[in-house]
């Protein structure tokens, strides 16, 4: 017979999260037509390393803009890209690994498309993007939870990641590829696609305001009750 072990606690924990941070910050839900294709958000992940979002957004509307399709794009130099990335924190990198990207797309699709991500399960579909120069596991799961796919697939950023490590819930070493692999197991099951994108965005905001790389301000922080970091201050 098989014993019910019960629910993992950590399942309530991200549960409490999500109601104390949008009671903290507000609903942060990303309208349907802010939903943009796997082709798009790829590109502003290859790209955005260090870069805010504001100016990644920009860089990737403006190139898609100016050449009318990622195959265009794919057939620039990398010295032409890097002059149309001077928004990104480091344009030569950003160019280059947009460039290899884009190009290993097109060796394997014939042309930059990921429809075919469509008919690919999560996990496969991830394994496929992360098989691409500059796709870690922050890209991969954005294409799949943040894009038009709207997939259950948790975006990890730093911000997401130190407070994770902060309050206990994944090991404190944690990389991104093994935070995602601790949560995804605990995400609450009846979350939508969407419910995990305003948690990832929550965090993201918690991060800016309060959860601070070099300082956190427990005494304000909304979960700070469920935080082993923050008891261990006070």
């Amino acid at each position: 017979m098989q014993l019910d072990l019960g629910t993992d606690p950590r399942t309530d924990i991200l549960r409490r999260m999500q109601a104390a941070l949008i009671g903290c910050f507000g609903r942060i839900v990303r309208p349907p037509d802010k939903r943009r294709s796997p082709e798009w958000v790829l590109v502003h992940g290859v790209i955005g390393a260090q870069t805010k979002t504001a100016a990644s957004n920009a860089s990737t509307d403006g190139l898609l803009a100016e050449y009318g399709s990622w195959d265009a794009v794919a057939a620039l130099t990398v010295e032409e890209l890097e002059a149309r990335l001077q928004r990104q924190t480091f344009p030569g990198v950003a160019a280059q690994r947009l460039k290899d990207c884009l190009q290993a797309i097109i060796a394997e699709r014939g042309t930059v498309d990921l429809r075919h991500l469509s008919n690919l399960d999560t996990p496969e579909a991830m394994a496929w993007l992360e098989r691409l120069p500059g796709v870690a596991r922050k890209n991969s799961a954005g294409v799949m939870n943040a894009s038009t796919l709207d997939r259950k697939a948790m975006v990890i950023d730093g911000h997401h990641r130190r407070i994770m490590q902060r309050m206990g819930v994944v090991p404190a070493k944690a990389d991104t590829a093994k935070t995602y692999d601790a949560l995804m197991p605990i995400v609450p099951p009846e979350w939508s696609a969407a419910d995990m994108d305003e948690h990832h965005l929550l965090l993201k905001k918690l991060g800016q305001a309060l959860c601070r790389p070099r300082k956190a301000e427990c005494d304000d922080c909304p979960v700070c009750a469920d935080c082993r970091t923050g008891q261990a201050a006070g």
